[in-house]
């Protein structure tokens, strides 16, 4: 059975830490809007406190967190066990985000790894920590993590990279504003 926890805490936040994959939802107001589910990888998820969670949001294809998140703010993070006891964590929020310009970025990224294309910061202040029973989720065995994105960046370089971003991830596919 489901369970609502007050805070992340300590066993909560070891099996969130050991988790190599979580997804981000996010959804702007209009109803004919496009809810937005992304998966997340590599080492970019911190905890900051018991109600407050980030990640390194590197450059992609679309920025629908990013303009979502700047319409409204809501956001929930989801976490599977892939392996061992089975179990699903939702963390529900609000967020912001940090571009890589602003002061409070730096700030925020140093305990995180560097990597090439980030773009942003985002922080949430989470209000709900649930878990369910994840009786349904697959095994799975994580044997590496992918270079693919980090490579495309390296290979692109700062300014290819915030080209991309101004053609790419200026706008929702909404058209909501998303970076710029």
């Amino acid at each position: 059975m489901g369970k609502i926890f007050e805070a992340i805490d300590p066993d909560l936040s070891a099996w969130i830490k050991r988790q190599h994959l979580f997804f981000v939802a996010t959804a702007p107001l209009s109803a004919d809007g496009h809810v937005n589910l992304s998966p997340k990888g590599l080492d970019t998820f911190r905890i900051l406190d018991p109600h407050t969670v980030m990640y390194l949001d590197l450059t992609g294809s679309g920025a629908e967190t990013i303009a979502h998140l700047r319409e409204n703010g809501r956001i929930v993070f989801m976490f599977c066990a892939f392996d061992g006891p089975p179990k699903i964590v939702r963390l529900h929020g609000l967020g912001e985000v940090f571009t890589v310009d602003s002061p409070r970025f730096v700030e925020l990224v140093k305990d995180v790894a560097a990597f090439p294309g980030a773009r942003s910061v985002i922080l949430a202040k989470i209000d709900r920590i649930s878990d369910s029973c994840g009786y349904a989720v697959p095994r799975y065995e994580h044997s590496s993590d992918r270079d693919g994105l980090q490579r495309w960046a390296q290979n692109k370089g700062k300014d290819e990279i915030r080209a991309y971003q101004a053609e790419k991830n200026a706008r929702s596919i909404d058209g909501l504003p998303a970076l710029w």
